[in-house]
C-alpha cells in the first residue's frame, strides 16, 4: 500500500462524512499503526505506510447486545424417589435455604401465614449480588410458588414446584416439575448470567434433592427425567 493511499484513506475516516455515517472510526495511532474500525460491518482494520489488514472483531457493545431475549426460562420434570409431602417440607423450609442452597448467604423468614410466607433472601456469587424480599405461596403439599416482587437486580423471579403423586405401586415417589424464570433489569447481568444460567439452576435443583438425602436417607428410586 502506498504512502500517498495511507494518507488518503487516513484523510477520508476523519472527514464529516465518515463522522455522520458513523461508518469508520479512527482509534489511535501507536507503533506507525492507525487503527480504525467499521460499526456497521463490525471490521477493525490496521494500517501502516506498507500494509493494510482487516480482521473482525466483536466490539464491547456487540458482546453485551447479543439481540438474545433477556427473559430465561428453565423447566423440568423427573421422578424422584422420595414422597410429595417430604420434598414439599424441604423445599418450603425456606429459613435453613442459607445451610444448603448454592449461593444463598441470608434466608430470613419476616412472615410466616398458613398458606403464605415472606422471606428475606441474599443469594449471588461476587460482584453480582442481589438481596430481595422473597414472597411465597404454597398448597401443602402439592405446590410451593416464589416471587421477588422488589429486587434492584431483577425486573422479575418466579420459581415454581409441583409436587405430584408418583409411582401407583410406590407412595415414596413424587413427579417433580421445577419451573424458573427471570429477566434481569441490566444488560450487563443478563449477557453475564446467560452464559452460565442453566447450570446455576441445575445445581439449584440438585441442593434440594441432596437435603432429602440428608433427611430421609437414600431414595427409594433413582431418579429418571420424564
Amino acid at each position: 500500500m502506498s504512502r500517498v493511499t495511507f494518507m488518503n484513506f487516513r484523510r477520508l475516516a476523519n472527514t464529516k462524512v465518515c463522522s455522520k455515517n458513523r461508518e469508520w472510526k479512527f482509534i489511535s495511532f501507536m507503533n506507525g499503526k492507525d487503527i480504525f474500525y467499521s460499526t456497521s460491518c463490525l471490521t477493525k482494520i490496521a494500517i501502516t505506510p506498507k500494509c493494510l489488514c482487516s480482521i473482525h472483531i466483536r466490539t464491547f457493545i456487540n458482546i453485551f447486545n447479543t439481540g438474545e431475549n433477556n427473559q430465561k426460562l428453565y423447566r423440568v420434570k423427573q421422578l424422584i424417589g422420595y414422597s410429595p409431602e417430604q420434598m414439599f417440607d424441604v423445599i418450603q423450609d425456606t429459613e435453613n435455604y442459607k445451610h444448603f442452597l448454592p449461593f444463598c448467604r441470608k434466608s430470613v423468614d419476616l412472615v410466616k401465614g398458613k398458606n403464605h410466607r415472606k422471606t428475606y433472601l441474599e443469594i449471588g456469587i461476587p460482584p453480582i449480588i442481589e438481596s430481595y424480599e422473597s414472597y411465597i405461596t404454597f398448597q401443602r403439599p402439592h405446590m410451593i410458588k416464589a416471587e421477588c416482587r422488589d429486587g434492584t437486580l431483577f425486573k422479575f423471579l418466579i420459581t415454581q414446584w409441583n409436587c405430584d403423586p408418583g409411582l401407583k405401586e410406590n407412595p415414596n415417589t413424587t413427579i417433580i416439575t421445577f419451573f424458573v424464570s427471570y429477566e434481569f433489569k441490566s444488560q450487563l447481568h443478563s449477557a453475564v448470567a446467560n452464559r452460565f444460567f442453566n447450570e446455576l439452576v441445575k445445581q439449584m435443583e440438585q441442593a434440594f434433592f441432596s437435603e432429602a438425602g440428608k433427611r430421609y436417607g437414600k431414595p427409594c428410586i433413582k431418579a429418571r427425567k420424564l
